[in-house]
């Protein structure tokens, strides 16, 4: 999963210098309902089988594609799925099977000493608060959203490049920085639709509104949409909302 651009400078479109979200609470609330009828059930793209596997595999995802992360675990996990097999695999052993992915040293060192921290601290057990897991090696705030989001059901946002282009670009919750991003969208997503709104926008940035050329033909929520520069100008939305 690719990290948002450091810094101060805004993503494509935005509206720099944006603070407020420039949709009104029903705007908002229709946006997400049409998500919703879009992708009922959304689902993460990482490869896992449990709490452990889909930990590992955000840690790998950092500045790394979900394919080539995939691609990686594909064999790893057959042979550690758990925090023991992990640890007894080695650094060495694990290096094996992640070298295609970028940062792969650093990675190595950092889910062989968790899983030797969720061994002697949690039981072997993947810790379900944001600030136990952050207390893991190589865990950010991102890694435990996603963890949280996905292997307990929380509502949580974890803000990568997708989501943090998307929340500018459209104004839907404008912000310099992934924490601000984060603390805005949760501010202005109603209730309801908490629960899957990080793999709606993730999905909807990765397939439709893309980095260098948005399909805006293709977008549900383009007749919506306040972005200031758009592809196409779409009057309704080209599949069933209701």
């Amino acid at each position: 999963m690719a990290n948002p651009r450091s810094g101060p400078s805004t993503a494509p479109g935005t509206s720099a210098g944006t603070s407020q979200c420039l949709y009104t609470r029903e705007e908002v609330e229709e946006i997400f309902r049409r998500f919703r009828v879009q992708r009922p059930h959304p689902r993460g793209e990482l490869d896992h089988v449990n709490p452990f596997t889909l930990l590992v595999a955000v840690v790998l995802s950092a500045q790394a594609t979900d394919a080539g992360v995939n691609r990686a675990t594909a064999s790893l996990f057959r042979v550690a799925d758990t925090p023991e097999k992990m640890l007894a695999l080695g650094e060495e052993g694990l290096a094996a099977h992640i070298r295609t992915i970028g940062l792969w040293r650093n990675k190595a060192r950092n889910i062989i000493e968790l899983s030797r921290r969720l061994i002697e601290e949690f039981g072997s057990e993947v810790p379900s608060t944001r600030e136990e897991l952050m207390r893991l090696p190589g865990v950010g705030r991102k890694t435990a959203n996603v963890v949280l989001q996905m292997a307990f059901g929380q509502a949580a946002i974890a803000v990568d490049t997708h989501i943090f282009r998307i929340a500018n670009r459209i104004g839907l919750a404008p912000g310099r920085t992934p924490d601000e991003v984060e603390q805005r969208l949760m501010e202005v997503v109603p209730e309801q639709y908490l629960r899957h709104a990080h793999h709606w926008l993730i999905l909807h940035g990765r397939y439709v509104c893309k980095a260098r050329k948005p399909d805006c033909p293709a977008c549900i929520i383009a007749d919506l949409c306040k972005a200031e520069i758009k592809t196409a100008h779409v009057p309704a939305p080209l599949v069933r909302i209701d």
